[in-house]
Parts: C-alpha cells; sequence; structure tokens
C-alpha cells in the first residue's frame, strides 16, 4: 500500500471511499463533505490544487446550476426526486449519495489527470482577478 504521500489525488479519494470511517468517524454524507472541504482548504492555503473546478464540472456534469454549493449539486446528481431534509436523509439516501460523491471525485479525477496530464487543472491566481 502506498503511503499517503506517494498518492495521485484520486488514489487517495479512493482510499477514503473504500474506508470513510476512518477519515471522519461516524460515517455520513455530511461529515465527508466537510472532511473534502477542509482538504480543499487546507490544498489552497498551502498552494495546492484542493478541488478546483469541482463546482464548476458538478455543474456542467449535472447540466445546471442552482443556488447549491458543491454538496448540494452532488445530491441533485444522486438523487434527482430531491430529498426532504438535507440534514437527515434516509440510511438509504445517505448511502447512495456518499457512493456517487465518491464515484464523481473519481470521474472528475480522472478527467482532470487525462487532461492537464497532471493530478489537477492549473489553479488560477486570485491577484490576477481570476476565480478557481
Amino acid at each position: 500500500m502506498k503511503s499517503l504521500s506517494e498518492m495521485t489525488e484520486r488514489e487517495y479519494f479512493a482510499s477514503v471511499g473504500r474506508r470513510p470511517g476512518m477519515f471522519v468517524g461516524k460515517t455520513s454524507f455530511h461529515m465527508l463533505t466537510a472532511f473534502l472541504t477542509g482538504y480543499d482548504q487546507h490544498a489552497l492555503r498551502h498552494d495546492g490544487h484542493g478541488l478546483t473546478r469541482w463546482h464548476d464540472w458538478l455543474i456542467a456534469r449535472r447540466g445546471r446550476d442552482c443556488n447549491h454549493a458543491w454538496p448540494g449539486q452532488v445530491l441533485h446528481i444522486a438523487l434527482p426526486n430531491g430529498w426532504d431534509d438535507i440534514w437527515n436523509l434516509p440510511p438509504e439516501d445517505e448511502q447512495h449519495a456518499i457512493k456517487v460523491l465518491f464515484e464523481l471525485l473519481d470521474e472528475f479525477a480522472a478527467e482532470c489527470e487525462a487532461a492537464q496530464g497532471t493530478r489537477f487543472p492549473e489553479r488560477h491566481s486570485p491577484e490576477r482577478g481570476e476565480s478557481r
């Protein structure tokens, strides 16, 4: 098994998806999205790519936008018929949303690697007025 520092983001996300409880304790969609948001913020603070363009990729994948942040975009894809309470998903919807989250992350990382020949797309500089 590779060490965490040797893994690509795609391999890392797959590792988290295989054993989510090892990374977040009680496995839930919200705990995992909070963990990934922390991953993104840490990477960006330390000149990494984080989840650059993930939100835009999800919008393109879904085919439309709404006022939800990326976790809501994932839920729209995973649960196209909607949900009653975003904070209290039924267990079967929660499990399905987690499965779809990691499938989407894998697809995103694979596309980024193929398109860029690197782990993730180039990060845009906020100093130049570009968004990530």
